[in-house]
């Protein structure tokens, strides 16, 4: 263990740490991903220190930015002493965080640079940090869509930290893979379409993240902001340089009711319908502290029906792709275990599936994988995620979503 002592201002309030923290003899004091909540919190953590500590060799952002930093120092010729003495500061780690490599970055990562993306206001990192997190969402969804999905919707359903980031990549990796797999659209077409969903919301971005956790009512200044969004959002994209027609006129549209068939719209408008639907099921999913979540196989049934009642072609296409039951979500099957759903299946309503519980109530040791298109393990309910007792580890997870299914034992 290579243990480097960190100032507590640099670590960043209410968000998601990039790595754990450590007491100076390396005891674990606060896991990576663990949110702090106010300065007195943190110095609890940090026992009346003024400093906590990290494992180097674990935590990447860190080690980039130091390597970074050291290096510029170097580069400007500033005294050895001065150099010694480097510390990073929070905007240092911003900037790493940003410059997460594609092949290492784990979810954490992601969640971060969509939510540094979201509020940057220059042009050129703008740019180039929203390019980084397509991306890296595509390559992740072309190799391991069901873990990609997995990890979207678990996150999703299960916290309400950096909302909005997640909010956008869920309907993005939702509508990608749609049009991607089901509507056959062209690829220049399914990339404008995954850059419109990511930044939909980036005019109300500090709003929803803090609706995700208010516990009262709306109020009308709130409805009324919420409202002019997406007049909003056009306005600081074409701020952050972009001019793209379709591009800006999904983002205007994202939240019109406009029922009926997709092909005979112009691109925007068919990208604008994609999105509000898929922009539909995930905010029924998601938790927040004035309402309860829906469960994903019934906030996925209400995209299928239209305003008018009719079936929606965009909804169709989206459970065609994601499934009633879909990957990140829990079942109660008819052995009464209750399971994640790791895989989507053969049709919308029989995925694979890993049991988290046995049918005794207790928490499985080991995942015992189920094919629910057998009878004896049959789909009887979706649970909400509120009523799984167990701790969800990813890690563990995450490769049952991209094993063959010659792989599995059933």
């Amino acid at each position: 263990m290579n243990l480097a002592a960190i100032s507590l201002d640099l670590i960043r309030l209410s968000q998601p740490l990039p790595f754990s923290l450590r007491g100076p003899d390396g005891k674990l004091l606060a896991r990576k991903g663990f949110v702090v909540g106010s300065m007195e919190s943190l110095q609890a953590v940090a026992g009346g220190r003024g400093e906590l500590y990290i494992d180097v060799d674990e935590a990447d952002n860190y080690r980039r930015a130091y390597v970074a930093k050291l290096h510029d120092m170097v580069r400007e010729d500033r005294a050895l002493g001065k150099i010694a003495d480097v510390q990073l500061n929070s905007k240092d780690m911003d900037d790493s965080r940003t410059e997460v490599d594609d092949d290492t970055s784990d979810w954490l990562d992601i969640q971060s640079l969509a939510n540094s993306m979201l509020h940057e206001l220059d042009q050129k990192k703008f740019q180039t940090k929203l390019n980084r997190l397509q991306r890296q969402l595509t390559r992740r969804s072309r190799a391991n869509p069901d873990g990609t999905l997995f990890a979207l919707i678990y996150l999703s359903a299960s916290e309400v930290r950096l909302y909005s980031a997640t909010h956008g990549m869920l309907v993005s990796v939702m509508c990608t893979l749609a049009a991607h797999e089901v509507l056959k659209w062209p690829e220049e077409t399914e990339m404008i379409l995954g850059k419109a969903a990511l930044t939909m919301n980036i005019g109300m971005t500090d709003l929803q993240d803090r609706l995700a956790i208010q516990r009262g009512a709306l109020t009308p200044e709130q409805r009324h902001y919420i409202d002019q969004h997406p007049a909003r959002s056009v306005a600081e994209l074409q701020k952050r340089g972009i001019t793209q027609t379709a591009w800006l006129e999904a983002v205007t549209n994202h939240h019109t009711k406009s029922p009926g068939p997709l092909g005979e719209r112009p691109e925007g408008l068919r990208i604008a319908r994609l999105i509000q639907r898929a922009d539909m099921f995930a905010a029924r999913l998601a938790p927040r502290a004035s309402r309860t979540p829906q469960p994903p196989a019934s906030a996925m049934q209400a995209c299928l029906f239209d305003e008018a009642g009719q079936m929606d072609e965009a909804g169709a296409a989206l459970i065609k792709t994601v499934g009633i039951y879909s990957p990140g979500s829990f079942v109660k099957l008819a052995t009464n275990e209750i399971a994640a759903v790791i895989q989507r299946g053969f049709n919308t309503t029989m995925p694979r599936v890993a049991v988290l519980i046995n049918r005794d109530g207790m928490p499985t040791g080991e995942m015992i994988v189920r094919d629910t298109s057998q009878r004896e393990y049959k789909i009887t309910a979706s649970v909400p995620h509120r009523n799984v007792k167990v701790s969800i580890n990813l890690d563990r997870l995450l490769p049952l979503t991209k094993a063959a299914a010659s792989d599995l034992s059933w």
